[in-house]
């Protein structure tokens, strides 16, 4: 069995509700969360960047697996928002976490779908023999124009995931949905970024969500009741409700990943720390069913078991533990936090 052995995560402990954002642009907050289905997003501490939300996240998933560093031989980290444009995130996180110099690294970026990616990746390098363990990261600090619809939602938040065999919850498949849709994009150079509304929508997220799904299950013979779990990529709360529904699943199988509503859109790390967030109760012989999404566009499905393993394995602190641990900053903190006002 391929799978993931150990997992970690990390939340920025600063948030934003969304009455303040609504203040500062005379809009209706009442409107805005019944549109959205989000009521607060993380803030990252002016420190806080791709990579230190990675070496967090990892630096955990390597304790809870009680692992030597050095048998991790590859590192990938997805994300949108890397602190470097020449100068990559992995080999920052393989220099924290001492994985020392013989392994393969690489940043990877497919909007919100780079962390799965890197999974998929890692898998495959694991089941070839080119490796014993691999580290995929689903790391972001995303980036919203003040006064876009965007800035309600875009958070900071990462999960880390270790690949390797005997792991607690095995991967038993995994398919890709991809397509050539510009439903979202940032030029070079370009602080933010920009979107086509609507049509993010049914053309992008709902057509490859869905078609990954489906894919998945038809290719391997599977059904929705053979899932106990569904996490879907949060772009908002009512997406992935609605995606749940249309593939027959009920509010209790997303509930428990369905992190978005308090912390945000993560965008890398939002499908993952709501994986993360399912691990953290789920019990062995259940399965989860993982869609991400990727604008751009393209949507990584996953079939997951978990094993026996689950029951010896650290879960705390839980990733809803992390979400309760927070302190309010107001707008004027949130622009300086994301340096968008300078001295």
């Amino acid at each position: 069995m391929i799978g993931i052995v150990s997992y970690g995560s990390y939340i920025p402990k600063f948030r934003i509700k969304v009455e303040e954002i609504a203040r500062v642009w005379g809009e209706d907050a009442k409107k805005i969360k019944g549109g959205l289905g989000v009521h607060e997003k993380s803030v990252p501490d002016v420190d806080e960047d791709t990579a230190t939300i990675g070496v967090e996240a990892a630096r955990e998933a390597v304790k809870r697996a009680g692992i030597d560093p050095e048998e991790i031989g590859a590192v990938f980290v997805g994300s949108e928002s890397h602190p470097y444009a020449v100068k990559p995130t992995a080999t920052i996180v393989g220099e924290a976490l001492g994985v020392g110099n013989d392994y393969y690294a690489a940043d990877l970026e497919f909007a919100c779908k780079a962390g799965t990616a890197g999974m998929q990746i890692c898998f495959s390098m694991v089941k070839a023999g080119m490796i014993k363990y691999g580290l995929a990261i689903g790391a972001d600090t995303s980036q919203a124009r003040p006064g876009d619809a965007l800035e309600y939602a875009a958070a900071a938040g990462g999960a880390a995931f270790i690949i390797g065999k005997d792991p607690i919850a095995e991967i038993e498949a995994t398919y890709s949905f991809t397509s050539d849709t510009p439903d979202f994009w940032r030029r070079d150079l370009q602080p933010y970024p920009s979107h086509g509304g609507r049509f993010t929508g049914q053309p992008a997220y709902f057509r490859h969500v869905i078609s990954a799904a489906r894919g998945l299950m038809e290719r391997y013979s599977y059904k929705t009741e053979d899932f106990d779990y569904a996490v879907f990529h949060m772009p908002n709360a009512k997406f992935p409700v609605r995606a749940a529904r249309m593939l027959g699943f009920s509010d209790e199988h997303i509930g428990q990943g369905l992190v978005v509503r308090a912390i945000g859109n993560a965008y890398s790390g939002s499908s993952l720390l709501g994986l993360a967030a399912t691990l953290d109760v789920a019990e062995p012989d259940e399965r989860v069913l993982l869609v991400s999404f990727g604008s751009g566009a393209g949507s990584d499905a996953f079939a997951l078991r978990v094993t026996d393993k689950i029951k010896e394995f650290e879960r705390e602190p839980k990733v809803w533990d992390k979400i309760e641990r927070k302190v309010y900053v107001d707008y004027a903190i949130y622009l300086k936090h994301r340096r968008k006002i300078k001295a």
